[in-house]
């Protein structure tokens, strides 16, 4: 862990100070910037992990700083944690869609943003489950290269853009995904996949996996998560 940067952009004086005592503590790395220009200079400079960000920023705001760190292939894959007092639903389902990987508002707990912070950079270690073929999680197994579904061993029926959704969500627990980025992520070729048909995917993937279905929980407001 000690290995791992975190980078805090806030600038509001004492939350840097706030982060940065508390993640040195658990043995992160801690990289402070004050504004979004300075923040993507730190970015290229020193590569780190992961970046709590506040979206109000003097100069380029958390979004645009956002933006163009996932349309860059050189940061696209630095991990990104919102934190903000911006916490209307329109906001947080805008930081998602930009690639955010978590959104947290203020006032904030120190030791749920650290556990959060854990989790996403734990996840992303884990990743290389986004390269293999078989995925068992519970009592699901998905084969991507066969294109096969089984519930506690029984094979499951599912449409191409079903098994879409399902291998996109289940690679990442506990990721939250909006409407808008699982249309992205599958493209179904049996159906027209939209904002609004998601919903009726996963009403339909839900009822044929069973008691499998409840890994699905729904994000009130954003989208659906795979239990993690």
């Amino acid at each position: 862990m000690a290995s791992q940067k975190v980078l805090s952009v806030d600038d509001e004086e004492d939350i840097p100070e706030l982060l940065k005592f508390n993640f040195s503590r658990e043995g992160y790395q801690v990289l402070c910037a004050e504004s979004g220009e300075q923040a993507l200079r730190l970015v290229r400079s020193e590569n780190p992990d992961l970046i709590v960000l506040d979206l109000m920023l003097p100069g380029i705001d958390g979004l645009e700083v956002t933006r163009r760190l996932k349309n860059d292939p050189n940061t696209k894959n630095i991990s990104i944690v919102m934190l903000t007092a911006k916490g209307e639903k329109a906001d947080i389902v805008t930081g998602l869609e930009l690639g955010a990987d978590d959104y947290i508002t203020k006032p904030f707990s120190p030791r749920i943003l650290v556990a959060r912070v854990r989790a996403v950079l734990r996840r992303k270690i884990k990743g290389h489950l986004e390269q293999t073929s078989i995925l068992r999680i519970y009592d699901l197994e998905i084969d991507r290269g066969r294109h096969e579904v089984l519930v506690n061993g029984k094979p499951v029926q599912l449409t191409f853009t079903e098994f879409g959704i399902l291998n996109y969500i289940a690679r990442r627990p506990g990721w939250v995904f909006t409407r808008f980025q699982i249309v992205e992520a599958v493209r179904g070729e049996d159906y027209p996949v939209t904002d609004r048909s998601v919903d009726v995917q996963i009403v339909g993937l839900r009822r044929k996996l069973g008691s499998a279905g409840k890994y699905i929980e729904t994000v009130r407001g954003v989208g659906y998560r795979f239990k993690e």
